[in-house]
């Protein structure tokens, strides 16, 4: 949500504030019922409610095939209601046709025809004699009991936030045409998503290889079973789908299996984590100019030239970035008290942050292939013949009655290739924390900034000493939790399952990373404010960058400058809470 902090009042903030994270349907009441009866808001105010209802309202096409990390954030986020076309549910049906018509050829289909897991040398269903009554029935008590059997996660439960992003990429990848689940199926994540219906699912139980045990409370719920939150109520399934006019779902085929087995959890929990790390990034920047000011510190290591002999691309990307956030401010001028070189946090401030910038543009990569393409086991392709006449390759294909494809086992349901991109981002971001910290201990040193001592006042006696602990510790806790877990396993199911990525584990490390390092930076911003007014006092005329002013300025309608000791609790919340809403558009 992006809206200036400093231009409203608190109760409009504390009722946008809770839309920012609520669904459409109570979002828009919250909204609508607040401005009926504030009569008392400005204009301003007004339009910036209104312009958020308008983003809460927005809808998304949905094809299978250009899903964003952004797309993601607005339906999970801001309730956008999610559509598919006639043309997208006829390649899901010709999907489901294929699975069929493979399953009476006499394939042997791993969670359809044969069990999953250790289970996969027991034959459940006979369909090569086609689909009788009684292996549809079959099948049917299969899939049930399939979404009983691994719906075992332990908690605490998903935010809604968290399920809504799990059920828009899950129902992306299906539309991508590869899972052969019942059109039905797409229908109900679409109906969830759009009539606010949102499945209570545990939060922990992934290895990572398929969030198994996780997103199966999503089918129990679709079947009428389980609990979920509907417009704001914690009821049973069944209430809240006979509520909107819902038939629960009769699963079949290979329903179930591709409900639970993808890694619809952890790629929603990046895809997240991608558009925070955008916006962490971009504040991170204002807050190091800023910060540079404050310092009175050096631009030459961020000058033109000096990256020419050096031309890693993103580090000279952040360079320019800081050059121009930097126009017109007076560290272009020359200054009596400046130091020839700056600590290493301040003088290598454009490789930690290019560092990020190159995690960043890795993982949007990965994850948009993630979200738009199949995890499956086994995976329907379309519209393929054999590429070869060796009959274990031609043995998975089908054609007949203009019904063309492949029914493959797979082992794409590895999401090894990003995991280990949320590793390398997550020691990228150990390394700005660092930075940030090195810096505000630095900014409250007289020694670097010819200021007083913890940039008190004579009105002070303590003013930034004790708050070092508080950064220092959360910078500590970065450290450790940028360390590698992707490759802590214990080989499971009957011996079979014997690597694993603790995907969720990994990019839930992230998110917490990135809510660390906003504290951390607003302990910084804290610093920074105080020194830029310090230096004001002494020199009125002290010039800063136009993009740096205004972000100063907005700032300090949030915290006021510390004249005599308070408590600071209060100011970490505040600047901690600025820097994550600062709207940068």
């Amino acid at each position: 949500m992006n809206i200036k902090v400093q231009s409203l009042s608190l109760s409009v903030l504390t009722i946008l504030c809770l839309t920012s994270t609520a669904v459409s349907v109570r979002a828009n009441e919250n909204l609508e019922n607040y401005l009926e009866n504030t009569p008392a808001l400005t204009n301003s105010e007004t339009s910036q409610a209104i312009a958020l209802l308008s983003q809460s309202s927005q809808t998304i096409s949905l094809t299978g095939q250009d899903l964003t990390t952004a797309d993601v954030v607005q339906v999970a986020r801001h309730g956008a209601r999610v559509t598919i076309s006639d043309e997208i549910f006829a390649r899901v049906q010709r999907s489901h046709d294929i699975l069929l018509l493979a399953a009476e050829s006499g394939h042997q289909i791993y969670g359809l025809t044969a069990g999953v897991g250790l289970n996969k040398d027991q034959a459940f269903v006979d369909a090569s004699g086609g689909l009788s009554e009684e292996v549809i029935q079959l099948s049917r008590e299969f899939n049930r009991k399939l979404i009983y059997a691994h719906s075992a996660g332990a908690g605490p439960e998903m935010s809604e936030e968290v399920v809504r992003a799990i059920m828009v990429t899950r129902l992306n990848s299906i539309l991508f045409g590869s899972t052969g689940v019942q059109p039905r199926v797409a229908e109900l994540y679409r109906d969830f998503l759009n009539n606010d219906i949102t499945p209570v699912t545990p939060s922990r139980g992934s290895v990572g290889e398929a969030d198994i045990t996780l997103i199966t409370h999503i089918g129990l719920a679709m079947i009428g079973e389980g609990d979920v939150y509907f417009r704001g109520q914690k009821v049973p399934a069944r209430q809240a789908l006979d509520a909107v006019g819902l038939e629960p779902l009769v699963p079949f085929g290979k329903d179930a299996l591709s409900i639970l087995s993808s890694n619809a959890y952890s790629a929603a929990l990046g895809a997240l984590a991608i558009e925070d790390l955008r916006q962490l990034l971009e504040v991170n920047k204002l807050l190091f100019v800023l910060s540079l000011e404050a310092l009175d510190g050096n631009i030459e290591p961020f000058l033109q030239d000096t990256h020419v002999i050096r031309p890693f691309p993103y580090v000279n990307s952040v360079a320019m970035d800081i050059r121009t956030l930097l126009a017109d401010s007076y560290l272009w001028e020359p200054s009596e008290n400046r130091a020839l070189q700056d600590p290493l946090s301040f003088r290598t401030g454009a490789y930690t942050l290019g560092a990020v910038e190159r995690s960043l543009a890795a993982l949007a990569t990965q994850v948009q292939i993630q979200l738009n393409s199949s995890d499956d086991n086994p995976a329907v392709v379309l519209d393929v013949v054999a590429p070869s006449d060796w009959p274990e390759e031609v043995s998975h294909y089908v054609d007949k009655d203009g019904l063309t494809g492949a029914l493959i086992p797979t082992g794409n349901f590895s999401p090894l290739p990003w995991v280990i991109s949320f590793q390398e981002a997550a020691i990228a971001l150990s390394h700005l924390s660092n930075a940030s910290a090195q810096r505000t201990i630095k900014l409250a040193d007289p020694h670097f900034t010819y200021l007083s001592r913890f940039l008190g006042t004579e009105n002070t006696f303590h003013a930034y000493g004790a708050i070092q602990k508080v950064f220092a510790s959360l910078a500590a806790e970065n450290q450790s939790l940028a360390l590698p877990v992707s490759m802590d396993l214990v080989s499971i199911a009957g011996n079979i399952e014997d690597t694993s990525t603790n995907a969720p584990r990994v990019v839930r490390r992230f998110h917490q990373m990135i809510d660390n390092h906003y504290y951390i930076l607003g302990i910084e911003m804290m610093h920074v404010a105080q020194a830029i007014d310090l230096r004001q006092q002494a020199y009125p005329d002290l010039r800063l960058s136009g993009t740096t002013r205004s972000f100063f300025n907005d700032y300090r309608q949030v915290v006021p400058f510390l004249d005599v000791d308070r408590v600071l609790t209060p100011d970490i919340e505040g600047s901690y809470l600025f820097l994550r809403e600062y709207p940068l558009n």
